[in-house]
Formats: structure tokens, C-alpha cells, sequence
């Protein structure tokens, strides 16, 4: 009983919350020491590792505003780090990219409009299949890309691109699993989810899918739960 109403305080919430993103930054040093030249293997470490705040977000019912106040205090933190030193792991990617930036912003967007609604959920989907989809999407194709493909200047590989609407649709078939229930409208949606987020990856430019794929992951399967069950 102490343990459950300490972690339904708000300073056991946030105690819990920066404890994770304290491992994922030991996680990350830990990466990076045995890894010196691989900055992108460090990033996904710390893209995979915070999104899954989220989740401890959902899970303690951590209260929108605190959400959203991180979210602005990061996007701001990340904007700057693309002029100064302040985050050079992370912002090391050899392309002009504003990924980081979109990334803290979608968080915020999302908590902003599924906490109000009651739905918490849905933001987890969104912001799951970016992180996991999107981070192994990159891993996966960068060790098994073996069949390329071009849009624009970008270099793609179907590996990656298959690992991203696999894993996708994985992401959003388990949380609705667990909290819809298992129906066959389910494995519809998100197989729609997967689909729309691997091809919104492919399409986007500058990092923007860390915006537009957790957003449009997200409204899918709400939407579409909402008209379907």
C-alpha cells in the first residue's frame, strides 16, 4: 500500500520517470564507450530507450501538463543543440535532419490530445511505433539492407522498410490487445497502422516522420476503433 500511493504521487512519478531516462542515458555511455564511431547505434539506443516514457507516463497517470512541459523544455533543448554543443551524440547523423526536435514535439502533441480525451492509450501507439518501428526500422536496414531503393535524395532498404510496418503493427496490435481486447478488427487497424507508418518513414525528409508518423499512427487507430467497434 505504500509503494502504490507512492508512485500515484507526483514526485514518485517523476522520481520513477527520471530514473528510466537516467538508465537509458547509462545505457547510452555504456554504447557509446564500446562503440566510439558508431554515433547512429547510440541514438537509436536513446530514441528506442526515452519514447518508452510514455509508457511509464500511461502506466502512473502522470498528469498532462507535466507531459507537456517536458515535451516544450526538450523541443527547446534540441533546438538548440543544432547550433551549439550541447547534445552532439544525438544530433551526429551526417544529414541535415531535425528529428530530435520533432520527436519532443510529437510527445507533447500527443499527450496534449489523447490525456484530454481520456485515452491515453493511443498516444503510447503513436509514440511506440516511432520509437521501436522507426529506431529498428534504421538498425535493420543499415545491417541487412541488402535491396535498396531511392525516393529523392534518400537511400532506403526494403528490410528496413518491412521491419517498420512489421513492427508497427506489432506495437499497436498489442496495446489494443491489452486494452480493447482480441477482436478481429484489431489486427485490421493495425495492419493499416503499419502500412501508413512505413510508408510515411519512406516519404519523409529532414526527420519530419518523427512528427508525422507517431501523430498519423496514432489517429488511425483511434479513429478507426472508434467507427470500427
Amino acid at each position: 500500500m505504500v509503494i502504490s500511493g507512492w508512485t500515484h504521487s507526483l514526485f514518485g512519478q517523476l522520481t520513477i520517470a527520471t530514473l528510466w531516462l537516467l538508465i537509458v542515458g547509462l545505457c547510452a555511455t555504456i554504447v557509446n564507450h564500446f562503440n566510439p564511431d558508431r554515433n547512429e547505434l547510440v541514438r537509436k539506443v536513446i530514441h528506442i530507450g526515452t519514447g518508452n516514457i510514455i509508457l511509464i507516463a500511461w502506466w502512473l497517470n502522470i498528469p498532462m501538463w507535466i507531459i507537456i512541459a517536458a515535451s516544450i523544455f526538450f523541443s527547446i533543448l534540441t533546438l538548440l543543440s543544432y547550433y551549439f554543443p550541447i547534445l552532439p551524440n544525438i544530433n551526429s547523423i551526417g544529414r541535415k535532419s531535425f528529428g530530435t526536435f520533432f520527436y519532443a514535439v510529437s510527445i507533447g502533441v500527443l499527450a496534449a490530445w489523447f490525456w484530454t480525451v481520456g485515452k491515453p492509450e493511443f498516444a503510447a501507439i503513436g509514440i511506440l511505433v516511432m520509437t521501436w518501428g522507426d529506431g529498428f526500422a534504421a538498425l535493420i536496414g543499415q545491417r541487412f539492407g541488402k535491396h535498396t531503393y531511392r525516393l529523392w535524395d534518400m537511400k532506403k532498404s526494403w528490410e528496413g522498410s518491412s521491419a517498420m510496418a512489421a513492427i508497427s503493427f506489432a506495437v499497436c496490435a498489442l496495446i489494443l490487445l491489452s486494452t480493447v481486447g482480441n477482436i478481429w478488427q484489431i489486427w485490421l487497424v493495425s495492419l493499416l497502422v503499419g502500412l501508413c507508418a512505413a510508408g510515411l518513414e519512406a516519404f519523409s525528409k529532414f526527420g519530419i516522420d518523427n512528427l508525422t508518423v507517431p501523430i498519423m499512427s496514432a489517429a488511425i487507430a483511434f479513429f478507426l476503433t472508434q467507427n470500427l467497434l
